[in-house]
């Protein structure tokens, strides 16, 4: 038994009072949505996408319209063949436009596939410059070396032999595009792609010109100074306009994007506009307190280390960072972490003396000595170890 058709306007979600426009639009939207290209292997999707074209073929033909408003499916029961989707006769429909718009890509080249013969922008180019951590945190001026395009003096752009202009593509016409026809299941599709011969340009050229070998450029190395701003971060990029590739047809050359790459600091760490250190400062300092160097991006700063002071108390610099890309007269603050260094090696004297000093605060070098009596209880539990009496 024949599958049951839906109605068409229920098909493509329009009122029967649709006008072609409302018919195009609903249509283009079904078509990008189920198209069996969209959706490899689906075999659901592909059903709509045949319900969905059928549709469109009767609505979008005037004639066939009004016979299926006054007939219904009956109308067509006999035309291409029933029993289906896969039995409708296409070949009168117009899909050119449709899929000339939306799926000129999928076909091999939409309708807005060709160049354009008006002035176009050169593409940009990117390198990269390796700084150092200051230079990013203050600025700094840079020469870098490229290999750069401009024009041949000899052609002056034109990519033809001096005394030569170039042709105007005999594929194309001069239009830069050209039409082709593809067989579908819709039957055959009209569509448009870039000319392959000029490229797009619209012209071909000939005898070509000895210095450029037809290109209409000369490459040339240049050293450009680069201007590195204070406060840039690693991989940002600073653009240089109009020193890249060359534009066609009289447009505007492209940009340079320099990527800043900054090195790491042996004592240095940044976070946004903050820097941060560590620094180490005696046990005397610690607790006595006094003056320690700190190192910072401006240069060594004095600070006042109060009595008493633990390790791993952290102190702020303030304006010792990192200056703002927007502003370099606002500048971010530097973080200290103060830690306690330990010796790790002691003369005689020095251990005497800290002896006394240890007899004199709290005793500790004798601390497991005086429990209980210069006695311990044996911790308990496998592998437990006896403390020395």
């Amino acid at each position: 038994m024949a599958e049951q058709k839906r109605d068409y306007y229920e098909v493509l979600g329009i009122d029967k009072n649709a006008d072609d426009a409302a018919i195009k639009k609903a249509y283009r939207v079904l078509a990008k949505k189920y198209h069996p290209d969209m959706n490899p292997g689906d075999a659901e999707a592909e059903k709509k996408f045949k319900e969905a074209s059928e549709a469109y073929a009767i609505l979008s033909d005037p004639e066939k319209r009004r016979q299926y408003d006054q007939y219904g499916h009956a109308a067509f029961d006999g035309a291409g063949g029933a029993g289906g989707f896969g039995g409708f006769d296409f070949s009168g429909a117009d899909f050119t436009d449709i899929f000339g718009d939306i799926f000129g890509d999928i076909f091999g080249g939409g309708r807005r596939g060709g160049r354009s013969n008006g002035p176009m922008k050169g593409a940009n180019i990117r390198t990269t410059v390796r700084i150092a951590f200051e230079e990013a945190v203050f600025g700094v001026e840079k020469e870098i070396e490229l290999t750069l395009k401009d024009e041949c003096t000899a052609c002056h752009g034109t990519g033809a032999k001096p005394g030569t202009s170039p042709e105007t593509c005999s594929k194309c016409g001069g239009k830069s595009q050209v039409v082709f026809t593809q067989q579908s299941f819709f039957g055959t599709v009209r569509n448009v792609q870039t000319c392959p011969d000029c490229h797009g340009t619209g012209k071909v050229i000939k005898d070509k010109c000895p210095d450029c070998r037809g290109t209409g450029y000369i490459a040339n190395k240049k050293k450009i100074q680069v201007s590195i701003p204070a406060g840039i971060g690693d991989g940002q990029c600073v653009r240089i306009r109009d020193k890249g590739e060359p534009g066609s047809n009289g447009g505007p050359r492209g940009d340079l994007l320099v990527e800043v790459v900054v090195n790491r600091h042996p004592i240095f760490q940044r976070q946004d506009d903050s820097i941060f250190s560590t620094v180490p400062m005696s046990f005397a300092i610690a607790a006595l307190g006094g003056e320690i160097v700190i190192d910072t991006v401006d240069g060594k700063v004095i600070y006042d280390v109060k009595a008493g002071t633990q390790t791993d108390t952290k102190v702020r610099l303030k304006g010792k960072g990192v200056p703002s890309l927007r502003n370099k007269n606002i500048r971010g603050d530097h973080y200290v972490t103060l830690v306690v260094q330990v010796p790790d090696k002691l003369s005689h004297e020095a251990k005497e003396l800290l002896k006394k000093f240890d007899e004199h605060t709290g005793d500790t070098l004798n601390a497991a000595k005086n429990v209980s009596g210069g006695k311990a209880e044996e911790p308990a539990g496998k592998g437990k170890k006896k403390f020395r009496k």
